[in-house]
């Protein structure tokens, strides 16, 4: 009976030492693609773009919202003086500019969300391969993102390399 537990228990232990050994040889390093996006030049210019893209909008958005306002201020000032027919005419007319304005608004910003996830979705696509060329030449078995990962080694973290690399790389 002795026997069989020290044979159980010397079992035991070489399965988890060499469990720990295998675990060790997985190569595990992490990346911000956020930063990558916000610090390489080809993210920085993506940026950018989609900030023209916003503040052009915004501005449109704007001037139909003057207007619609305006047009609200005459109809108020006229309220006394035209007749009631009149007064519902124009009220109706405000109230199917307001709702062409909002199918508007509600498309820029459909619109946009779409170019912005295209891009960006085409922006990653550009940056896989020299990602995945990084981690060939440093034996790297497993890439997390950034915000997925609790605690980790700085010496892990691989973002700043792989900015260097997409600003070479894609001038």
């Amino acid at each position: 009976m002795i026997k069989y537990l020290k044979f159980i228990y010397i079992l035991l232990i070489s399965f988890f030492l060499n469990t720990g050994f295998s675990n060790a040889q997985n190569n595990i390093a992490f990346i911000d693609i956020d930063l990558i996006l916000q610090n390489s030049n080809l993210g920085k210019s993506l940026l950018e773009g989609f900030e023209e893209i916003k503040k052009k909008n915004a501005d449109e958005i704007k001037k139909n919202e003057n207007q619609l306002k305006k047009l609200e201020d005459e109809i108020k000032k006229k309220q006394n003086i035209i007749s009631k027919e009149e007064l519902e005419k124009e009220v109706n007319t405000l109230k199917n500019k307001i709702n062409q304005f909002n199918q508007t608004k509600n498309k820029l910003i459909l619109d946009f969300e779409k170019k912005r996830n295209k891009d960006i979705n085409e922006f990653l696509l550009k940056i896989n391969p020299i990602i995945q060329n990084h981690m060939n030449e440093n034996s790297i078995d497993i890439l997390l993102e950034r915000k997925n990962v609790f605690i980790g080694k700085n010496d892990s973290d691989i973002t700043s390399t792989i900015i260097n690399k997409i600003n070479d790389n894609l001038k």
